[in-house]
């Protein structure tokens, strides 16, 4: 039998999992710092239900099979789950429901370099009834900012498009009939030249005129004021065109009340998102330096979250951080600190193995005082009890010999800079911790 790991499933050493671990932590501390409250959804739901926003590619990648009388399936992300949620509990939720998630998803893609058959995503959602606050597009703004400055990650920006924009300057441009199929292409500018874009137009039957005029718009550059400006100087007065012009400044505007930095944000008009339901906002991140991963985090505003399950309107406005997708990247550019294989801030080794009790009693002690601790049990010469220390990247190293044990105190090494001294217990909890 030949042992292995089934393709597009991650699977970490310690050390790996320990940092994986703190960055889904991070998200979640920060998700709570904004007031979403967790939720947990199944992982297997009725093939119906999760079937029942699908489009494209969806049906051919889930999972899905049959037990019993019931067809199932896979969950292959977190917003339609969420959806079904909704509308079965909303009679229960308090409006407006601030949610966040963090849980596997599954999708039986074609496994190559970056794409997960399962992956962790990290989502929030705020949703409301019947109408919801612009102001909420940029709290999600804010999210964003935070969680990436939490994670130390490297310089990253905000793109920000509202749909509406787009979609007003088509219905002026008199090819409304045209829009889905055109915010999927805009969606794809960045990967396709110019002149196949212009001829994908054309080949939807766009005149000439129209195409060209469209690329101009998309192509609208400067700092956030200059776009807006320029927005404002096409005289464009389709309602829908206005609307979304006035969310996206207002969004501008808030995002400034909430601190983030006005480099982090950036208008790009060819930010359309490629999923139908987006209605609004829209937003991509990426790394100033590292294009290539592509967005690490994107999402946007849609008019009804559960309008498949109830004919209730529920608007609402949420993001998705594909977290294995980016640990993957992160890892194989090294931009990740790793240290030992274990979460243990101290290990406690003994001289003779007559000191073992004393070492037992000690890191029940640490542990009673929050932290981490192990002891070296194994009955081997001390210096094989350091190759141990040095090989788990221990931060500190606690020996005990006749000397402590005499005098009721400790060798504390602190195996980071080398120094080492003798110390009370009081002392080495106060330094360990």
């Amino acid at each position: 039998m030949t042992v292995r790991t089934l393709q597009g499933f991650m699977e970490l050493l310690p050390e790996e999992q320990i940092v994986m671990n703190k960055m889904k932590a991070v998200i979640a501390h920060t998700y709570e710092l904004f007031g979403f409250a967790p939720i947990d959804t199944p992982v297997l739901e009725l093939a119906d239900v999760l079937l029942s926003k699908s489009g494209g590619d969806t049906e051919k990648q889930i999972y899905e099979f049959q037990k019993g009388d019931n067809h199932l399936a896979m969950r292959f992300d977190l917003t339609v789950p969420l959806a079904k949620y909704v509308a079965l509990y909303h009679n229960n939720l308090t409006f407006p429901f601030k949610r966040y998630q963090i849980g596997k998803v599954y999708r039986g893609e074609r496994p190559q370099k970056g794409r997960f058959r399962e992956f962790y995503q990290c989502d929030i959602d705020i949703i409301d009834r019947d109408e919801l606050s612009i102001v909420y597009d940029a709290e999600v703004l804010a999210v964003i900012y935070t969680v990436f400055n939490k994670l130390e990650l490297p310089a990253f920006k905000i793109y920000i498009n509202n749909r509406k924009i787009l979609s007003g300057f088509l219905e002026s441009l008199e090819i409304a009939d045209k829009t889905v199929d055109v915010l999927r292409l805009v969606d794809k500018i960045k990967k396709i030249p110019e002149a196949a874009f212009l001829g994908e137009l054309g080949d939807m039957g766009l005149p000439e005129e129209k195409n060209q005029k469209l690329l101009n718009f998309i192509k609208i550059n400067g700092s956030n004021q200059e776009i807006i400006a320029k927005l404002e100087d096409l005289n464009i007065t389709n309602e829908n065109f206005q609307n979304g012009l006035e969310e996206l400044k207002t969004v501008i505007s808030q995002a400034q009340n909430l601190g983030i930095n006005a480099d982090n944000i950036q208008i790009d008009l060819s930010i359309t998102r490629g999923l139908d339901y987006y209605t609004g906002t829209v937003y991509e991140t990426f790394f100033d330096d590292y294009p290539q991963f592509g967005s690490v985090c994107s999402g946007g505003r849609y008019d009804n979250l559960s309008s498949v399950f109830m004919d209730k309107k529920f608007p609402g406005v949420g993001i998705s951080i594909g977290l294995t997708r980016l640990f993957d990247q992160l890892r194989d550019n090294n931009l990740l600190k790793f240290g030992g294989p274990t979460p243990n801030k101290a290990l406690v080794i003994t001289q003779s193995p007559e000191f073992a009790d004393k070492a037992i009693h000690l890191i029940g002690q640490l542990r009673q005082n929050d932290i981490p601790a192990d002891v070296m049990l194994r009955d081997c010469k001390f210096k094989k009890k350091m190759e141990y220390a040095n090989k788990i990247k221990i931060p500190y190293l606690i020996i005990i010999g006749e000397d402590e044990a005499a005098n009721n105190n400790y060798t504390l090494k602190n195996m980071t800079i080398g120094e080492q001294s003798r110390v009370t217990l009081e002392e080495l909890i106060k330094l360990v911790k």
